[in-house]
């Protein structure tokens, strides 16, 4: 592993995206929330992505420095098609008008068309959070997730997040794939030649399949089979809650956007599929009065920290922690790259003029991953 500083990680992917002719305003953006996702330990939606960023500008599916058009607006709704742009900056901006909705009428909402991928749904959802409102993000994104009894994908991951604040740092933060695990967990198990557990996904004769890099292959050429729903294979798991959340995260994001959904969202060998997302911000004064409702999360989330745990577990958790604390520890020990990712992107920046700064450290040893 090596560990890189993550001002310094920013930093670099910050001069990728501007030798890739990216605004800096845009690049900086993008690059704290790419490195934010492998600071929280969620590797497979970091740093590791840069490549597919890169292939995309290059080939001129995402671009820099798009001006949305606006296609609907009232004072607490907006509607917008991203033309291509960068999805990740586009969406940060587009957080922070739904928070500027809320702030004047109680509630935001946005929806987004023709846009790319975004990170992690958690990142935007926290930055209502920590402006003492409710937060929601949501993306579609490529077919990959195969409906109950179905054996070819017609959904994406399509993951959903919800944060609230706690008092001082209390921070309630959920940030879920309405898939059982997401697309970027089967690549991290290809890059490293692991098998997948049974229940992640099926292969093309809608069965159990753990070959991850067959099933990326699968999906990528609309073979058949794909990730299996939150819930799992059939009825049993109620599989079919996971199906129904992912065609609720297409509707918000893509139908009310009037963008593409279903199996029409689909990636590319060299990129990510145009995709759609949706944002909104309550402001908590609606309910109540921020600060006591600030003191019963803290409780709630105290009351789940003190629960004894099951027999061989450690702790109990709740949504968000992990990743909160895996952040701090960022802080002193740096963020924790592959050793193949950190030279896909050294490769990538050195291509391009940028100055790699040495590592921290490196170390022989795994870290594992949320």
């Amino acid at each position: 592993m090596v560990y890189s500083s993550r001002r310094d990680l920013e930093q670099l992917c910050s001069g990728v995206f501007t030798g890739l002719g990216l605004p800096r305003q845009e690049a900086e953006d993008s690059a704290k929330i790419l490195v934010s996702a492998d600071a929280r330990g969620i590797r497979s939606h970091g740093v590791a992505r840069i490549k597919r960023y890169v292939d995309g500008i290059r080939a001129g599916h995402i671009r820099g420095g798009i001006r949305p058009t606006v296609l609907r607006e009232t004072p607490v709704s907006l509607v917008l098609d991203a033309e291509g742009g960068m999805g990740l900056s586009l969406s940060k901006q587009s957080m922070e008008k739904v928070i500027d909705m809320a702030a004047g009428h109680g509630i935001g909402l946005c929806s987004i068309r023709n846009s790319n991928h975004f990170g992690i749904a958690g990142y935007y959802a926290e930055i209502a959070a920590r402006r003492d409102m409710i937060g929601i993000a949501m993306t579609n994104t490529a077919a990959l997730g195969v409906p109950t009894f179905a054996r070819e994908a017609m959904f994406g991951t399509n993951p959903i997040a919800f944060a609230v604040p706690g008092m001082g740092k209390d921070l309630f933060s959920l940030d879920m794939a309405t898939t059982t695990v997401t697309r970027g967990k089967i690549e991290v198990a290809a890059r490293e030649g692991k098998p997948i557990p049974p229940g992640w996904a099926v292969g093309p004769d809608g069965l159990a399949t753990v070959d991850a890099a067959r099933l990326l292959e699968d999906m990528l050429y609309k073979r058949g089979g794909g990730l299996l729903p939150l819930g799992g294979e059939g009825s049993a798991g109620a599989g079919y809650k996971g199906y129904g959340l992912a065609v609720m995260v297409d509707i918000l994001c893509a139908v009310s956007s009037g963008g593409v959904f279903g199996g029409a969202v689909m990636d590319s060998e060299m990129t990510s599929a145009r995709v759609c997302h949706f944002f909104m911000a309550l402001r908590i004064d609606l309910f109540r009065d921020p600060e006591d409702f600030k003191r019963d999360i803290s409780r709630m989330l105290g009351e789940l920290r003190s629960l004894k745990p099951a027999e061989g577990a450690r702790r109990v958790y709740y949504a968000g922690l992990l990743e909160q604390e895996a952040q701090a520890r960022c802080e002193h020990e740096g963020v924790p790259l592959t050793d193949e990712v950190w030279k896909t992107l050294s490769e990538t920046a050195a291509a391009l003029g940028v100055p790699v700064p040495p590592p921290l450290a490196v170390k022989d040893s795994s870290v594992g991953q949320v």
